[in-house]
């Protein structure tokens, strides 16, 4: 008999929060928290930054991606092997349809690109469904994020990104969830690990 998921109420919970945002909500709280994580020292001397391409009810990451073209840095985007069930990170040029696609599993994705090494990428963009203000994250369920995030190569700074609707005062933790560096919304900026933080910013 298999042992239920403590988080299925969770994200039963925090879906229904994130439903109830009207899209005018969603695109101003948008737009303040990728200006709050570009303001950062993190995202300003990160050479390559790896966003997840957002769905509609997700923080819009596109001013981020805009932002970090501008200032001449790489940007990366996941695209799933679900057969090998890891990301591969790519990099994209633009957000048009001709770069990027939406799959049937209603992710989008880089239709093409070379992957870029691990070691290339300074800061990491984290999506999920809530957080914790101790970088505690809770995701879809799948464990792409903890698997890539715990792989030795990433020496980067991973930073969660949401809207403050979806901070929670705690969150059921398992053995393989991987805790994130920082946390960024709407409402501020919540640097969780110093020791992961200073050790980026020192290089």
């Amino acid at each position: 008999m298999e042992t239920p998921d403590p988080k299925t109420e969770i994200r039963q919970q925090l879906r229904q929060r994130l439903a109830e945002m009207t899209d005018a909500q969603r695109h101003a709280k948008s737009v303040a928290a990728c200006a709050l994580i570009a303001a950062t020292a993190e995202f300003q001397q990160a050479k390559s930054v790896m966003l997840f391409l957002s769905t509609p009810l997700e923080v819009d990451t596109a001013p981020l991606a805009l932002r970090a073209w501008q200032h001449g840095k790489m940007v990366v985007v996941p695209k799933v092997s679900w057969d090998a069930k890891r990301m591969v990170p790519i990099e994209i040029a633009s957000l048009s349809d001709e770069h990027v696609r939406l799959t049937q599993k209603g992710i989008r994705e880089p239709i093409s690109g070379s992957p870029v090494p691990l070691s290339f990428i300074d800061l990491v963009v984290v999506p999920g469904l809530g957080f914790t203000e101790q970088g505690h994250r809770i995701g879809r369920g799948m464990g792409f994020y903890d698997r890539f995030l715990a792989q030795p190569d990433f020496l980067g700074v991973s930073c969660g990104l949401a809207f403050e609707e979806q901070v929670m005062p705690a969150i059921p933790m398992l053995d393989h969830d991987v805790p994130l560096c920082m946390l960024a919304t709407d409402r501020g900026i919540r640097r969780v690990s110093t020791a992961c933080i200073d050790r980026y910013l020192a290089r």
